[in-house]
């Protein structure tokens, strides 16, 4: 339950839904992105009931222009900003190609800044030290050993490039052992092949063997699920047989970057790590943009602000007069 949903009026509602459902069913954007677009949606709308505008004929660009206005004032990155802006201007295209406004408020509207913050990243000592955090316990327990596919969940992010929600969509059909990679389905439901490094694809074969089956298992009572198997096809599960959520590999790297001394550690520093270490030691650009499933190379270029001995090195070996 979102409580900025409780706070907006009957009409607004009415709008809120239909306008979800259109990103849904003709867009075809994925649940992940909806929920994204409805959360900033809800924001506004709760905003324009507080300021007495309950339709959207209602709408001035002043309106809006507060609203992105609070939100700068709140703290919130320049990005973030940006983005409820990207959502306020869909959904009043949306609303005008309905009839539903006469003209668009959002025209005069400008982008706020984005800054490019250089993300954070894992020196490969420091990542080793990550992935090899998992280790047995000093008393076994009785059935799967969790930390097998702990390790090979980390093994995976590292080695591919993946992104929390990615690790939970992967599917056994999506692992090619022959061509030692896989099919992942990244944001905007947008599929890519990563190859696998052989320490992944080691883990991935011993969790497979050794932890998946007794999980599976677990999630296959005839009792309870009508003989009904849980793991939806899925590699990675839960202790329940259920695949694993996003928010408990989020768990999982918090759990094991603890254990081998590291902070402000978060799934995506993996896939930051990934990234920069492949630029510094030669990758292309354009070859590190098709493996992180980046549309525009923009997102991609943040890396290259991170290694900056490297490209020092990179100009003088290769500038005439460096």
């Amino acid at each position: 339950m979102d409580p900025v949903g409780d706070t907006i009026g009957t009409r607004w509602k009415q709008h809120h839904d239909a306008f979800l459902g259109y990103l849904r069913v003709e867009c075809g954007m994925a649940p992940a992105t909806i929920e994204a677009y409805g959360r900033d949606l809800r924001r506004m709308l709760a905003d324009l009931s507080e300021c007495g505008v309950g339709t959207p004929d209602g709408v001035t660009p002043q309106h809006l222009a507060g609203h992105i206005a609070r939100l700068g004032r709140e703290g919130l990155s320049g990005a973030t900003v940006a983005r409820h802006l990207a959502t306020i201007r869909v959904f009043f295209r949306w609303l005008l190609a309905r009839g539903e406004v006469e003209g668009n408020p959002t025209e005069l509207l400008l982008t706020p800044t984005r800054w490019k913050r250089v993300p954070g990243v894992l020196s490969p000592v420091q990542m080793r030290r990550l992935v090899e955090a998992p280790a047995p316990p000093d008393k076994p327990a009785a059935g799967a050993p969790l930390w097998v596919r702990d390790r090979a969940i980390l093994e995976l992010m590292y080695s591919s490039g993946l992104r929390a929600s990615e690790v939970g969509a992967i599917g056994l059909t999506d692992v090619l052992e022959t061509l030692g990679a896989l099919r992942v389905l990244g944001k905007g439901s947008k599929q890519r092949l990563v190859p696998m490094g052989e320490p992944a694809q080691d883990w991935l074969g011993r969790y497979l063997d050794e932890c998946r089956p007794t999980l599976a298992r677990r999630g296959q009572d005839p009792a309870r699920h009508g003989g009904k198997m849980l793991d939806q096809g899925r590699v990675f599960l839960t202790k329940s047989g259920r695949p694993i959520e996003r928010v408990r590999v989020w768990q999982i790297v918090k759990k094991y970057a603890a254990r081998a001394g590291l902070s402000d550690v978060h799934p995506h520093t993996l896939r930051h790590s990934f990234a920069t270490h492949l630029l510094a030691g030669g990758a292309d650009l354009r070859v590190v943009q098709e493996l992180l499933g980046h549309a525009d190379i923009t997102t991609t270029q943040i890396y290259t602000h991170v290694d900056q001995s490297q490209l020092r090195k990179m100009h003088a070996r290769c500038h005439p007069r460096a």
